[in-house]
């Protein structure tokens, strides 16, 4: 591998083979990649069985012992009956991360489904009450070794990395540095009407997508960004549409959710910071991506000005959802 090779490149497919077989599987040969950038992640055949998945994790990007904190996290959540697709224990070792060579790497069950409707009532009471006993679960104790949510401070350093990098363009650039600032103390603003809010063990990436549904059933799947933070992150991004649909929604949720756990309604203040955050480090992650070739490929247009350009007004517009009332839950004020 040459000094500017991506690790990714050494992966090859008899290198994925053979890490499932020194494992104690009986592979057929049979190997197909899957949708995903972050990690590498394949459907392996087996000779004996349904395939497995193999999850192959970025080098560096996890150290060994948060990637331990993910699946443990798995393991209790699995433990207390919630609905998640969780590693599978080596047949060599028992243990659920493997190692081969630079790679760490875990395997999981083959699940099928499809995302579900969050628009439906129904749906949205339910996944509620499992993420009410989530954030239960969550809340037993803190994680050690994986990191928290830090909004204000994500916002500054994300954006720093892309202007210290020159990933803005540069006749963009005045607009981008006056609307940083704006973002920030708007955000500050809100942290500030949330008030003091309880940090658990979340999902981290709570989108319909991370989510399946089969025979109206529930699983919920990819723990790879779970982290400590407040409730609300784990259910916002399952809102969708206007405004008052929003509400509506969030409501609902909560329905579900306060069967199990009481739920702090001065969250929803720090729904627009969230969202704030998760915009300017979705840029961020791709421009600290683009050594790997997967993602000049995947992402074209992120080199664009046309890119840039629409983030400003997607920012801007951010900056007026910032200034506005919070989402409105049917019943409170």
């Amino acid at each position: 591998m040459t000094d500017t090779a991506h690790p990714y490149d050494a992966l090859t497919p008899d290198r994925i083979l053979d890490a499932v077989e020194a494992e104690g599987f009986e592979v057929n040969g049979r190997l197909f990649a899957l949708n995903s950038y972050e990690n590498r992640v394949y459907q392996v055949g087996l000779e004996d069985g349904p395939p497995v998945i193999a999850k192959f994790y970025r080098p560096n990007r996890w150290s060994e012992a948060q990637i331990r904190e993910e699946h443990d996290f798995a393991t209790e959540l699995v433990g207390a009956d919630l609905p998640l697709v969780a590693p599978l224990p080596l047949r060599r070792t028992e243990d659920t991360l493997g190692r081969h060579g630079d790679f760490l790497f875990a395997l999981f069950p083959q699940r099928g489904g499809q995302a579900p409707e969050t628009s439906v009532e129904d749906t949205l009471y339910r996944l509620g009450q499992w993420l009410g006993q989530w954030h239960n679960v969550g809340a037993t104790r803190p994680f050690e070794h994986r990191p928290a949510f830090a909004i204000l401070a994500g916002i500054t350093d994300n954006s720093r990395y892309l202007t210290d990098n020159h990933w803005v363009p540069v006749d963009l650039r005045p607009a981008w540095d006056s609307l940083i600032p704006d973002l920030i103390d708007a955000c500050a603003r809100r942290i500030d009407e949330a008030g003091p809010v309880d940090s658990v063990r979340l999902h981290g990436d709570c989108h319909a997508g991370n989510i399946l549904v089969r025979d109206e059933q529930m699983l919920f799947v990819d723990l790879d960004d779970c982290r400590m933070g407040p409730a609300v992150q784990d259910l916002w991004l399952l809102l969708n549409g206007a405004e008052a649909d929003q509400g509506a929604q969030f409501g609902e949720l909560l329905e579900g959710y306060e069967t199990f756990r009481e739920f702090n309604r001065r969250e929803r203040f720090l729904i627009e910071p969230l969202r704030c955050y998760r915009q300017i480090a979705h840029s961020a992650w791709l421009a600290r991506r683009w050594d790997d070739p997967a993602f000049p490929r995947f992402f074209p247009w992120f080199t664009q000005p046309r890119y840039w350009s629409d983030q400003i007004l997607a920012l801007r517009e951010q900056l007026a959802a910032l200034q506005a009332a919070p989402v409105a839950i049917p019943g409170q004020y």
